[in-house]
């Protein structure tokens, strides 16, 4: 029985997937780690060519795990090179933080327009009242509520995402007080109790990459990643 090549290790996550990540990591399995800015996914483009550029600095053939799911195609299109990426085989990061894929469909089928908050997001992200802040200076008060109106009108549900009940009691005053800003829309306010699953199975799978499964997408050498890859029949 021939054993698997072990390939270094390298994760390129958002930063606000960090926490989970150092937490997580196995003191057994040597990494880099790099933090991305949370705002990439908010231009698939530029996320595109800003992971591509990171890969291209990695000049050692490694194991490449990447933080993000397809992130409005902000995947689609890179190339490996001499890499073979591991990758959560989910739309965003919504699936990271309740758990697993099959938690966050059924949040999706039961409440669609909802609005994810966690700790990640609240420390270094956005939100719609940082958002609403920043376009009231740009722009003015009215002119920030119609593009708030534009972007949130759909939503009804605002909930806060935390993996233990220290962090869900952390972070409440603040998830309520942006909570609080969306009753302009109607949101109502929730709390789910989350699971690192998810992310302790891509560090089990990071050691044994042929144990991956349908919830990874692995990216070999010479190839590229596209949208087709993440598509799930249900």
């Amino acid at each position: 029985m021939v054993a698997e090549e072990r390939l270094p290790v390298v994760i390129i996550s958002c930063r606000v997937l960090q926490d989970m990540f150092e937490a997580l990591v196995p003191e057994d399995l040597p990494v880099q780690m790099k933090f991305m800015d949370y705002g990439l996914h908010r231009i698939p483009n530029k996320m595109t060519q800003v992971l591509q550029a990171e890969l291209d600095q990695i000049k050692e053939p490694s194991l490449v795990v990447l933080g993000y799911g397809l992130c409005g195609n902000g995947l689609d299109g890179i190339h490996t090179g001499h890499h073979t990426l591991l990758i959560p085989r989910t739309d965003d990061c919504i699936a990271l933080l309740l758990g697993s894929y099959e938690a966050y469909r059924r949040e999706f089928q039961s409440v669609p327009g909802t609005y994810y908050l966690s700790k990640g997001w609240l420390e270094c992200g956005s939100h719609p009242l940082k958002e609403y802040e920043k376009l009231v200076d740009q722009y003015g008060e009215e002119e920030a509520g119609s593009l708030m109106d534009m972007m949130y009108k759909n939503y009804e549900r605002i909930c806060l995402v935390a993996h233990n009940q220290t962090d869900l009691e952390e972070y409440r005053s603040q998830a309520r007080e942006v909570a609080r800003f969306c009753e302009r829309w109607d949101f109502r306010y929730e709390e789910i109790l989350g699971s690192d699953a998810y992310i302790s199975q891509l560090f089990a799978i990071a050691t044994a990459l042929s144990k991956a499964d349908g919830n990874f997408v692995v990216v070999g050498p010479g190839s590229e990643v596209t949208q087709s890859l993440f598509i799930r029949l249900c």
